[in-house]
C-alpha cells in the first residue's frame, strides 16, 4: 500500500554511525530487522522470563515469543496506518533485547546492585547491545543500525526526560537521538503492540497456570462481552476453544480501537512528515480513553492474581537471590567470567567500568544459565524452580 506522508522513509533515513554500501534489494530498516533477528541477544531472549520462569512450562511466553507477538501486532498497525512496517517490526523485535534473566525480578535485583554504579534499565541495555555489545562485524561494534532504529529503541515509551540512564547517556554522546522529542509514529506502534500483546497473553498464561479462571475474567470489561459473544454464536463450545475465542476477540478490540483512535489523531494534528509527528508533543499511537480506562481495570487485576500472586513471589524470591549473589563474586573475581570477555576486563579503567562489564554479562544471561552458574560458583543447588 501507499505510504502516508508522515511515514518514516528509508530513501530519507539519517544513515548509520559507521558509514556503509547500501542493499540492492533490501531497504536499511529491511537491514536493521534482519541483523536484529541474527544476534545473539535475539536468540537469548528464548530462554528468557516473561511472567514465569523459562522451564516452569513449555507452552508459557517468553520474552522471544513475546517479541515476536509486539512484532505481528505492530506490522498489522503500521500497515493499516501507512507506516513504514519494516521499521515498526524492527524497534517491536528489539524492545526487550536488554532484558535480564528472570525478566523485571531480575532487573530490579540488578539496578539495585548497579546503584553506586549508575544504575541499570533495561531499555537503555538494549542500546548498549545494538550499538557495543554484539560483536560480530568486521568494521564494527554492535549492529550498526540506522538512527531512526535507534531513535525508536530509545524513545518508543516517549522522550527521555530528567538523568539518563548511563548506557543510554554514553550512545547519546555520540550519536544524537533528540531524546527530547517523541519518535516516529512507527516506534509508538511498537510500544502500543507491547501493550496489546502483553494485556492478552498474559490473561491466556495466567489461566493456563491456574492462578484465575475464565468465572474470574469474565467480570472484567471487554472480556465479558466477548465470552458474551462466542457465547451466541457457539453454544457449548469446548471450554478451551471458547478461552482462545473469547481472548482473541479481546486482542481484536485493542487493535480495532488503537487503529481508530490513532488514525483520528494523525489526521487532526495536521502531521505531513516524520519531523512533524516528533515535534507534536503529544504521541499520535493510542488507545481511545475509554478503552485505556478499561485495560487499567484488566491490569490491575493481572498485577494482584498473577504478577504478585504467592506462588510466583515465591519464585522471585529465589531467582532475586540468584543475581545478587552472582554479581559480587564476579566483581570480586572477574576472571571467573568466559575468556573473550577478558579484554574488556583488562581495560577496565576503575571499579565502575568494572561493575558494567559485570552487568553487561549477568544482563546477558539466560535464565537456565544463571541458575547453573549461581550453583557451580556457589554451591548451593538448593534453588530449585
Amino acid at each position: 500500500m501507499d505510504r502516508a506522508g508522515f511515514a518514516s522513509d528509508p530513501g530519507r533515513a539519517r544513515g548509520r554511525l559507521v558509514p556503509e554500501e547500501e542493499s540492492s534489494f533490501r531497504s536499511c530498516f529491511q537491514r536493521d530487522r534482519d541483523r536484529i533477528i541474527h544476534a545473539s541477544a535475539f536468540r537469548r531472549l528464548k530462554h528468557k522470563t516473561q511472567v514465569f520462569v523459562e522451564h516452569e512450562g513449555d507452552s508459557y511466553r517468553t520474552r522471544l515469543t513475546h517479541s515476536i507477538e509486539v512484532a505481528q501486532v505492530a506490522r498489522t498497525i503500521a500497515g493499516a496506518l501507512g507506516l513504514n512496517p519494516e521499521l515498526t517490526e524492527a524497534v517491536a523485535l528489539a524492545h526487550d533485547l536488554g532484558h535480564t534473566p528472570f525478566g523485571h525480578t531480575g532487573e530490579d535485583a540488578l539496578h539495585a546492585l548497579m546503584k553506586p554504579y549508575g544504575g541499570f534499565d533495561h531499555n537503555a541495555q538494549a542500546i548498549r547491545i545494538v550499538t557495543k555489545l554484539e560483536r560480530h562485524y568486521a568494521e564494527f561494534d554492535g549492529c550498526n543500525l540506522t538512527w531512526e532504529c535507534l531513535e525508536g529503541i530509545a524513545k518508543h515509551n516517549g522522550p527521555v526526560v530528567g538523568e539518563l540512564p548511563w548506557a543510554l547517556a554514553e550512545c547519546n554522546q555520540g550519536y544524537d537521538l533528540e531524546l527530547n522529542t517523541h519518535a516516529s509514529a512507527e516506534a509508538q506502534v511498537a510500544a502500543l503492540s507491547d501493550d496489546i500483546a502483553y494485556n492478552n497473553h498474559d490473561l491466556f498464561d495466567g489461566l493456563r497456570a491456574g492462578l484465575f479462571s475464565d468465572d474470574d475474567i469474565q467480570q472484567l470489561p471487554i472480556i465479558d462481552a466477548c465470552f458474551g459473544k462466542v457465547d451466541r454464536r457457539y453454544p457449548g463450545l469446548d471450554p478451551y476453544r471458547r478461552r482462545h475465542e473469547a481472548l482473541r476477540r479481546v486482542f481484536g478490540v485493542m487493535v480495532s480501537d488503537v487503529i481508530d483512535t490513532s488514525r483520528a489523531l494523525i489526521a487532526s494534528s495536521g502531521a505531513q512528515s516524520v519531523e512533524d509527528i516528533r515535534n507534536l508533543g503529544y504521541p499520535v499511537i493510542q488507545f481511545s480513553d475509554g478503552l485505556w480506562a478499561q485495560l487499567k481495570q484488566i491490569r490491575a487485576f493481572l498485577f494482584s492474581r498473577m504478577y504478585r500472586a504467592p506462588s510466583v513471589m515465591q519464585v522471585r524470591i529465589k531467582v532475586s537471590k540468584v543475581v545478587e549473589e552472582l554479581f559480587p563474586i564476579y566483581l570480586a573475581d572477574p576472571k571467573q567470567m568466559p575468556g573473550h570477555w577478558h579484554g574488556d576486563i583488562e581495560a577496565a579503567a576503575d571499579e565502575t567500568a568494572l561493575a558494567r562489564i559485570v552487568s553487561d554479562y549477568i544482563a546477558g544471561m539466560t535464565d537456565r544459565f544463571a541458575l547453573q552458574d549461581h550453583a557451580r560458583l556457589t554451591g548451593d543447588h538448593s534453588i530449585a524452580i
